[in-house]
């Protein structure tokens, strides 16, 4: 009987060897998992072993004929929040956490379906990556994306058989930043390279902070146009604050009357509403704390998304099973996991970079650009990210090619989206939030497909590509 099971566990390693993947980043039994016929790998990619440098990654076969289908990496924003929980596990990915953060539930609208994923937690210090030198701790946007260049280099060498797969670079909010600039890295890289070259094929940005400047003034004409502030308030903030002098570094550099309507502004619209949601309820952390730790469902449902799944999250990477079972947290960090990072110091005036001449580059090499906002975020609203990806355009002397219209998802309007010279595309998603995927699942799930496959979204009722 012994040798029989060695027998069975032995043909085991040969296949997967034979895939090419690494054995053992193999996740084989993530607590409370559903079955599913796909595999799953996680752990770390060393980007400096001089420094001790690294980074940790979780990776997801496509459900299907994964050999035949592109590799999406997807990234997180902050600075410095964790693409493991935030996309992996809370927005695009397979599974959801469980009301009682104890086990994982199926993610029927996974980006999965359609594509393979990729998540890595950066830069060093988010989540389990970590560095052995505490000085790595203090960064900003340049050395992220060289380490997330020297990520794909090394994860390559772990994963030989998608070195010639087609690649896209998606990601939301601060990946505004950290996609661009790594997008510009593997074009310099494919540049000078004399052997192998990456084989980019898209990039794909939700809610991006593209420009500090142009999207900070929009939050208010959210709140404005929202019905969320007076119009005193509004009109204020719009004639006199110059936000062409706004900075991360120092914010309120502008005059009096600007901030106390500012400060009045972010006081009537309070802490009892999610400024990456402006519709959906908010969860009250200290009683879903108390009911995780008694073993209760928890789950609370707003428009159909569960509200406190970031708590129920948070319990389920603490514990010590799933931590092991993902190969995580090799050195025992002197911290638990949390979404976004307390031991980072991550450059304040990295965020006043401009990267709608990065997108300018991205775009002359013939990579499809797509930009695409939920229509419920305060925080990064599309009032913004539409006007700059027109400005945009029209820099590049791009034709319309697509007229701002409807497009549709199961017969009924998923959206708006425009395009640009076959190359650049804006969309919103109706009723999505700051992190699109996990407030309207299915509809960011269309819009990836599309993405994915070279397709414009259908401005026509017929069935939708995802049925």
């Amino acid at each position: 009987m012994g040798l029989c099971w060695f027998s069975v566990v032995l043909i085991v390693l040969v296949l997967v060897g034979v895939e090419g993947y690494p054995v053992e980043d193999l996740v084989v039994n993530l607590a409370g998992q559903p079955q599913v016929g796909f595999k799953q790998y996680a752990g770390y990619v060393d980007v400096d072993a001089k420094n001790g440098r690294s980074l940790f990654y979780y990776f997801v076969e496509a459900d299907n004929q994964p050999e035949k289908k592109p590799l999406a990496l997807w990234l997180n924003g902050g600075p410095g929040c964790s693409s493991i929980g935030g996309g992996a596990f809370t927005e695009l990915g397979p599974f959801y956490p469980t009301g009682d953060g104890r086990g994982l539930r199926k993610n029927p609208s996974s980006w999965n379906r359609v594509s393979n994923l990729l998540f890595v937690e950066s830069p060093a210090g988010v989540g389990w990556s970590y560095s052995n030198t505490s000085s790595d701790y203090n960064t900003g946007d340049a050395s992220t994306a060289r380490d997330m260049h020297t990520f794909l280099l090394k994860w390559y060498e772990k994963f030989p058989a998608f070195k010639s797969r087609e690649l896209l670079l998606t990601g939301e909010s601060y990946a505004g930043h950290y996609i661009p600039q790594l997008a510009i890295a593997i074009l310099d890289h494919n540049k000078y390279s004399t052997g192998f070259k990456f084989n980019l094929k898209g990039v794909a940005i939700g809610n991006p902070l593209l420009r500090l400047d142009r999207d900070i003034p929009t939050e208010y004409e959210y709140f404005w146009s929202h019905g969320m502030i007076s119009d005193e308030i509004g009109l204020t903030i719009m004639n006199d604050c110059d936000f062409d002098d706004y900075e991360y570094a120092s914010p309120h550099n502008v005059s009096l009357a600007c901030n106390n309507a500012i400060a009045a502004a972010n006081s009537i619209v309070g802490e009892y509403i999610n400024g990456y949601d402006v519709i959906l309820d908010v969860c009250y952390p200290s009683i879903v704390e108390q009911e995780l730790r008694l073993r209760k469902v928890v789950t609370k449902i707003s428009v159909g998304v569960d509200v406190c799944m970031t708590y129920e999250r948070h319990f389920y990477f603490n514990l010590p099973e799933v931590q092991k079972a993902l190969h995580a947290n090799r050195t025992n960090l002197p911290y638990s996991w949390s979404m976004c990072s307390n031991v980072l110091n991550y450059s304040e005036t990295d965020g006043n970079l401009n990267m709608l001449p990065l997108l300018a580059r991205i775009v002359k090499n013939h990579i499809p650009v797509w930009v695409f906002s939920g229509d419920e975020d305060s925080v990064v609203p599309l009032l913004g990210s539409r006007t700059l990806i027109r400005e945009l355009a029209h820099d590049l002397k791009f034709q319309i090619t697509v007229p701002y219209g409807a497009w549709f998802h199961k017969g009924q309007v998923g959206g708006w989206a425009t395009e640009y010279g076959n190359l650049l595309t804006f969309a919103t998603v109706r009723g999505a939030a700051h992190m699109v995927p996990y407030a309207q699942p299915s509809r960011a799930l269309h819009l990836f497909s599309s993405f994915v496959r070279d397709r414009r979204l259908p401005n026509m009722t017929r069935p939708s590509i995802d049925g």
